[in-house]
């Protein structure tokens, strides 16, 4: 088969197309796939730019988020036949090859059915971003009906699903935005309010919104200064959640004088600690987005496909900045 793979990390040039060694089934548990679209993510930028987690095992096929149809079955699976299509997020991480290629071995305990609406290439696109979303409104952040709840970048790959996921649990959600393509995406989306960071104070436009409460749950995908906006956002005894780790700069005064509990999400930690039952979580959570997305009461905003000989393309592309939703490659 042909695959993408990088021998030492770099800019997205060092992406190469080129033949690589099928995967074949090792574990009764596995299953076959035959790829037929990869998510590309912004953990797999990171990884190209500074090497995988297991930096002694290269070169490397990344890519975590995958969709297609099942080929070939291990002894104990029984959940899965040949022509089921799934969708899943396994791999890409340096140890277990990705999903820029047209196979991948995965267990068949941590995937689930393809959400029959959706194409190859929006399905791909979804895992990673559904779960991270999940996890971190509804585990983490603890989201009720009738909260409010600030997703910051809203019009990006987790932020529009964060908004669709916390309108589903009844709260009301605002979003930063930079652009009026944004504005549009994440109110069509559901947010009741969409802020332009680029021109207003996201904090005081907050504190109007909720009459200088705050919010109850903020959701922090961007970072740094971001996260220390966010704990001036929230309400006394309210939550935040950043995917990102906090720098120097981190506002730790305003949070403790708040008494605001602060959570990390790295939705990744499963897969690098080897967590059986925090994956078959992760497998929950896509069998209930299916259903919901196949309702059409969530949907994924696919901006952008590439071919997935052209890797090195839908990286720049995620790098760009304004970018809308999420990108994906096809075989």
């Amino acid at each position: 088969m042909n695959a993408i793979i990088f021998e030492k990390p770099g800019s997205p040039e060092v992406l190469r197309w080129q033949s690589w060694p099928q995967p074949q089934i090792q574990q009764e548990s596995e299953v076959l796939v035959d790829l037929r679209a990869a998510g590309v993510n912004p953990i797999d930028a990171k990884l190209r730019q500074r090497g995988t987690f297991y930096p002694e095992q290269m070169p490397a096929v990344l890519g975590c988020d995958g969709a297609g149809v099942v080929t070939a079955v291990g002894a104990a699976v029984q959940s899965l036949q040949p022509g089921d299509e799934v969708y899943f997020c396994q791999g890409g991480l340096g140890q277990e090859p990705g999903t820029y290629a047209e196979y991948a071995v995965v267990d068949a305990r941590f995937v689930a059915r393809k959400p029959k609406s959706l194409s190859f290439a929006e399905a791909a696109a979804a895992p990673l971003v559904l779960i991270t979303a999940w996890e971190a409104l509804y585990d983490r952040g603890r989201l009720q009906p009738d909260q409010t709840v600030l997703v910051q970048a809203g019009a990006g790959g987790v932020g529009h699903v964060a908004i669709q996921l916390a309108k589903l649990r009844g709260a009301r959600v605002c979003t930063t935005v930079s652009s009026e393509d944004q504005a549009l995406l994440a109110t069509q989306l559901g947010a009741d309010l969409a802020i332009r960071y680029d021109q207003t104070d996201p904090v005081t436009a907050i504190a109007a919104w909720t009459q200088n409460l705050g919010v109850d749950v903020a959701f922090d995908t961007v970072g740094k200064r971001v996260l220390s906006q966010c704990l001036a956002a929230t309400r006394i005894y309210g939550d935040v959640v950043t995917l990102l780790a906090a720098d120097a700069a981190t506002d730790w005064s305003t949070a403790r004088t708040r008494n605001l509990r602060v959570s990390f999400e790295l939705m990744l930690t499963p897969m690098l600690q080897g967590l059986v039952e925090a994956r078959l979580h992760h497998a929950k959570i896509l069998r209930q987005c299916a259903q919901w997305l196949d309702a059409g009461q969530i949907k994924i905003h696919l901006a952008q496909t590439f071919p997935l000989s052209e890797a090195a393309a839908a990286h720049r592309w995620l790098e760009t900045k304004g970018r809308l939703g999420k990108v994906a490659l096809t075989p």
